[in-house]
């Protein structure tokens, strides 16, 4: 059965769309999704070659892609950016905002050129997108920014990165402040929360913490990138019209639960009579 063009007529941008080799990454997944349900995509990433490997198979499916070296903790390369998408397709309508960089750390831990790093490339790069970005949609009569957060931002991880969690906890509010101020321009703006998502962002992480990922899941499974890329393709497209400053959080319940919930899967305590 034909895929149902949800997206049909729309032009989006995917920021870290590149692929990461064969564990395929969130901006990667999410360029393939939107062009198979009919968006035409500007694939970002600062790699070429892998956004062009991202690019080459939105092609063999029969999509319409091209592949642009971005910077966007670079003001001149995102105007650049969303200018290239504009004359190459006519418009624009959608942003996904994936570029990430983890940053391990407390505060105690944590220097100031980490900290300023993790600011920079997590929440920086979403305020400079989303400034050129956002003309451009008001031109077209509105359009759907996604930005890509995490659970870190809303709580505190398996290990402290707290520059990283303070950026994404940024995305969270900044999203709210975007959708406020340009609601009215017919601009909505959202964020998604991944959870425990296998990708090449974690890849290194050793197979004891993947199951403990797990089994602190009210669902016991990881998600994948796929799992965001179906978020994002809701939001860019027409379902989600009625939608605007929310924080989508997608992590198989983790969040609902205290590690109390869980203690038996994760293999402590005993229930009492207390």
């Amino acid at each position: 059965m034909k895929t149902p063009e949800r997206l049909k007529g729309k032009v989006a941008i995917v920021t870290g769309g590149g692929s990461r080799g064969e564990l395929v990454g969130t901006g990667q997944a999410t360029a393939i999704l939107m062009a198979q349900h009919g968006a035409t995509v500007l694939v970002a990433d600062r790699d070429l070659n892998n956004a062009n490997e991202t690019v080459a198979t939105i092609e063999e499916e029969g999509g319409t892609a091209s592949a642009f070296k971005a910077d966007v903790t670079d003001n001149a390369s995102c105007k650049e950016m969303v200018e290239t998408a504009v004359n190459l397709f006519g418009g624009l309508h959608v942003l996904f905002n994936n570029v990430g960089l983890g940053s391990g750390g407390t505060v105690v831990d944590v220097d100031e050129d980490q900290w300023d790093l993790a600011i920079k490339v997590n929440l920086k790069s979403v305020m400079l997108t989303s400034k050129h970005a956002i003309p451009k949609m008001i031109g077209c009569g509105g359009g759907s920014i996604i930005n890509i957060s995490s659970i870190d931002g809303q709580a505190a991880g398996v290990w402290p990165n707290t520059p990283y969690a303070a950026a994404k906890g940024g995305i969270i509010n900044l999203t709210r402040h975007m959708a406020v101020h340009h609601g009215r321009d017919g601009v909505r703006v959202n964020c998604i929360a991944p959870g425990m998502i296998h990708a090449p962002f974690v890849s290194h992480i050793s197979d004891e913490v993947r199951d403990l990922r797990r089994l602190g899941s009210p669902l016991g499974i990881e998600g994948n990138a796929w799992d965001i890329a179906w978020a994002g393709v809701y939001f860019a497209s027409e379902e989600s019209r009625y939608v605007s400053g929310q924080t989508l959080t997608v992590d198989g319940g983790l969040l609902a639960a205290t590690p109390l919930a869980m203690r038996h899967h994760l293999g402590f305590g005993e229930d009492t009579d207390d």
